[in-house]
């Protein structure tokens, strides 16, 4: 550097170097060479438990952003692959007309046919895995920016960011840049916080509540492509694949499961999966055979009180509690439900509207059970369980103190807590129904064959209350009544939270059960 008066120059000599290897040394014997390992730099054993889950959980946040990363690699790869060299229909070499990537799958807009194979070459892996990370990154980095920005930053996983961008694909083919912001920003306040299954079904609620008419579109353009596949696997067995409409799948799976659990009540010793195989080759195989009992289904109908529209509210309507003297009735408000009691005005616009459902009126199928839920509008909480028998006998009978016109007294609500361990059939009824699943985070056991587990135990004092009641599978109820350092809390609303001996705390809600808005915030729109 030299002075070039009153400023400064600088100069640079550039010199070729030539590098020479290190001389090779031979090893000690005994000794033997390989890359340095996380773990010897970070030894797990000198950490605690809550350390290492702490640095499980970084780790999840660096796979995401390395998994945003891949995705974007991806995608600069692909938009590199235009389609404008690929072959034309009617050109020789070309597609087929209607040619698809896969079942359910379109060819991705302005990228080659070919692109797939490419990848499934770079990253040594199947054309069919190849398809479907180029689907993926794309739907992400193109079209859902805000999900592919929370999994750069760590703040949504990778299994959670991949089942948004697969719900959200053909409609991120079809919907405007605009309602698709609007879908994000409807999940991910909640994404990180539901799992994976429940945020997949939450996705395919938006998209129908944004546009229900392109979510029927796509719904027949999937049913286009139903198929029956056969894979083989390892050591003789092979896995049979129906890609088929969810209600049927789900019919076809509870008849399965329902037959074999009968086999299995009569004494067949057999695992229930191979149960279940059993029934399924009966069915599909010998369909004139009839000496199996038949299947009934279970209906449960949820109805928002909010859609209620009763005279139960009208001026001069007593709400003083069931029971109270008729002194107490004072003015009542305007037409209000939230928070206000179920009363005979309600019931009998709810058994209106299941009248005018089909003709003679909604009834429970051949040997099964219906059951209407109602829940409140403001909160989505489970308000009472109640059967067809007993809302038109609730009716019929009306309020016990006021017989002479509606009025606002409770004629039903939660089940009443009982006076002992076993719980009552009403609170049952009225849990499962709330819980539908097991409630331990992440677990999709159906209520239906789980346990009513008192979440604070009877013996230390816990109530046989809904309140205190919770459906737990069978693992999961062994885990919190004998896995030392779990422990479970349950809030008024059925909020259960579960906290691990490492620390982490994750907490489930009941289906249906809206997260209230803080009031100091805006809607996003």
């Amino acid at each position: 550097m030299f002075d070039m008066g009153g400023g400064y120059g600088v100069a640079v000599s550039v010199t070729p170097l030539t590098t020479v290897p290190w001389p090779e040394q031979p090893l000690p014997v005994g000794v033997t060479a390989r890359p340095g390992r996380l773990s010897d730099l970070l030894p797990v054993a000198a950490r605690t438990d809550g350390e290492i889950a702490a640095e499980l959980q970084r780790l999840v946040q660096v796979e995401s952003a390395l998994a945003a990363y891949k995705a974007e690699l991806v995608a600069g790869l692909a938009g590199r692959r235009p389609d404008s060299a690929d072959r034309v229909l009617g050109e020789p070499g070309a597609a087929s007309e209607g040619w698809s990537p896969g079942p359910g799958r379109e060819p991705t807009a302005g990228v080659s046919e070919f692109f797939a194979d490419e990848l499934a070459l770079v990253l040594n892996c199947s054309r069919t895995a190849a398809t479907v990370l180029a689907d993926t990154a794309w739907v992400l980095v193109e079209r859902l920016p805000s999900t592919w920005a929370a999994l750069a930053d760590g703040e949504l996983d990778w299994p959670r960011a991949r089942a948004l961008a697969v719900e959200l694909a053909d409609a991120a083919r079809d919907l405007e840049p605009v309602v698709l912001q609007r879908i994000e920003a409807a999940l991910l306040p909640r994404a990180a916080t539901v799992s994976v299954s429940r945020l997949r079904a939450l996705a395919r609620a938006e998209l129908l509540r944004v546009d229900a008419t392109a979510a029927d579109r796509r719904r027949k353009r999937a049913e286009r492509c139903a198929d029956v596949t056969l894979t083989p696997v390892r050591d003789g067995m092979a896995e049979l694949r129906a890609f088929l409409p969810q209600p049927l799948a789900a019919a076809i799976r509870e008849a399965v499961d329902a037959h074999a659990r009968l086999a299995w009540g009569d004494g067949d010793s057999q695992p229930i999966g191979q149960l279940r195989v059993g029934v399924l080759a009966d069915l599909v195989l010998r369909p004139w055979d009839d000496s199996r009992p038949p299947v009934t289904a279970h209906l449960t109908v949820s109805a928002d009180l909010g859609t209620l529209l009763s005279g139960a509210a009208a001026q001069g309507d007593c709400a003083a509690p069931a029971g109270s003297p008729a002194d107490h009735c004072a003015p009542a408000s305007p037409a209000e439900v939230d928070g206000e009691p179920i009363t005979a005005g309600h019931l009998r616009k709810l058994l209106e509207q299941l009248d005018a459902l089909c003709p003679g009126g909604l009834q429970a199928p051949a040997g099964g059970t219906l059951h209407l839920a109602l829940t409140d509008p403001s909160t989505g909480a489970l308000r009472a369980v109640v059967t067809r028998h007993e809302l038109e006998r609730l009716v019929r009978r009306g309020c016990l103190s006021h017989r002479d016109g509606d009025c606002r007294c409770a004629l039903l609500d939660r089940p009443a807590a009982v006076d002992r361990y076993r719980p009552s059939p009403a609170q049952r009824r009225y849990t499962t129904t709330r819980d539908r699943t097991c409630r331990h985070p992440g677990c999709r056991n159906s209520a239906g064959r789980t346990d009513l587990d008192h979440v604070l135990p009877h013996e230390d004092g816990g109530r046989t209350t809904c309140e205190n009641l919770c459906c737990l599978c069978r693992r999961h109820h062994r885990l919190k009544t004998h896995a030392a350092g779990w422990r479970f809390t349950m809030t008024a609303d059925g909020t259960l939270t579960v906290r691990t001996p490492s620390g982490v705390t994750r907490a489930t809600r009941p289906p249906g059960l809206r997260i209230p808005e803080p009031d100091d915030e805006p809607p996003p729109f």
